[in-house]
């Protein structure tokens, strides 16, 4: 039986944030269980408003990711934290939307410079219409995150035009790599901060500022989303190195065949200045990424990583941004709103795909 679309985001509400219905036992939290599932629902109901182009090609380009899944998790953050104020007003739905299409449209670009072929378990834009065509839809998306935004005044300007400037700032840095003399773990850790960080502690910042909350909640707030998103994608960087592709929409190592630096990696390659056996291992996985290479052979070097000591280490740094995530949060009040969001840093880490 397939669930309804309201079926289907409260699973989503409930993945995104780890919480079960024993959590909301009393009415006030049983309220606030249903006041952000009415907001995701309408968040998602207005997606598929904006997404939608007159234009064919732009249509169902524009759409193609979108229809193909994601968590949400961005405006799951916004309607969480819109709780500190006056609940999900209108603006708080329209940055939520506005945040969602600005994360999508950065996916086309991404994939697009990592070559990826694969997004959301679909092959990504790229493979179905070309490089040109997901870098214009990705600009389409942009265009109508902008037109939201601007809806919302200056302030909502200031935030996104500050957001796009560290995301492009991110990817630039990604591009280049780490200059001599840098260490490329902290390196590493910054890109993901500007990249992904940046973007879930906007959709935090919205919640709040769009709510009218108190001023004193925002740079809480906005601390923990950042520091959420860097555990986000550093699990990420362990899911990409998992055999189980039916959970993670592509096969065990894409990333790393892709060229696409993960903090396992990096740690390996700290570790085979002085270890015999991962200056090995680190071999065996750049001869598996050579193009008359046996796919086999990488697969098993990528096997061999997942194992590795290195995993464990990315999982326990994945662990400790995820607990100053959370630690950010000490100013806000008790309740369900912090309850919801101290679980949401701890999902962030246990998830698997």
């Amino acid at each position: 039986m397939t669930p309804t679309p309201s079926l289907a985001r409260r699973r989503t509400l409930g993945a995104s944030l780890g919480l079960g219905e024993a959590l909301f036992a009393s009415s006030e939290e049983k309220s606030f269980a249903r006041a952000i599932e009415a907001g995701l629902e309408r968040v998602e109901e207005g997606l598929a408003t904006h997404l939608t182009f007159a234009d064919d090609i732009a249509d169902a380009a524009g759409r193609y990711l979108l229809d193909a899944g994601g968590k949400r998790v961005r405006p799951v953050l916004a309607l969480l934290t819109a709780q500190l104020g006056d609940g999900v007003t209108d603006e708080v739905i329209v940055g939520a939307q506005a945040v969602e299409i600005t994360h999508v449209a950065s996916l086309y670009h991404d994939d697009v410079m990592d070559d990826a072929q694969m997004r959301r378990g679909v092959p990504s834009a790229q493979t179905v219409w070309g490089n040109s065509v997901a870098i214009l839809t990705g600009d389409l998306l942009f265009a109508r995150a902008s037109k939201l935004v601007a809806g919302l005044g200056e302030r909502a300007l200031t935030i996104q035009a500050d957001v796009f400037e560290r995301l492009c700032l991110g990817q630039l840095h990604e591009t280049v790599g780490p200059r001599p003399g840098d260490d490329p773990i902290a390196h590493y850790l910054q890109v993901l901060a500007d990249k992904t960080g940046s973007l879930i502690s906007c959709a935090a910042v919205i919640g709040v500022v769009f709510s009218n909350a108190p001023d004193d909640y925002r740079a809480p707030v906005e601390q923990f989303g950042e520091k959420v998103g860097v555990a986000f994608q550093l699990v990420d960087d362990v899911i990409d190195l998992s055999s189980a592709i039916e959970h993670t929409g592509k096969e065990a190592g894409t990333d790393l065949r892709a060229g696409v630096p993960t903090l396992p990696l990096l740690y390996l390659r700290r570790d085979a200045e002085t270890d015999a056996a991962a200056a090995a291992l680190l071999a065996r996985l750049e001869a598996g990424l050579a193009a008359d290479a046996d796919p086999a052979l990488f697969a098993r070097a990528v096997a061999e990583l997942r194992e590795h000591p290195v995993t464990a280490e990315t999982l326990a740094e994945a662990r400790r941004w995820a607990d100053e995530a959370v630690a950010a949060l000490a100013p806000l009040p008790e309740g369900p709103v912090k309850k919801s969001l101290s679980r949401f840093a701890q999902a962030i880490v246990e998830r698997s795909g």
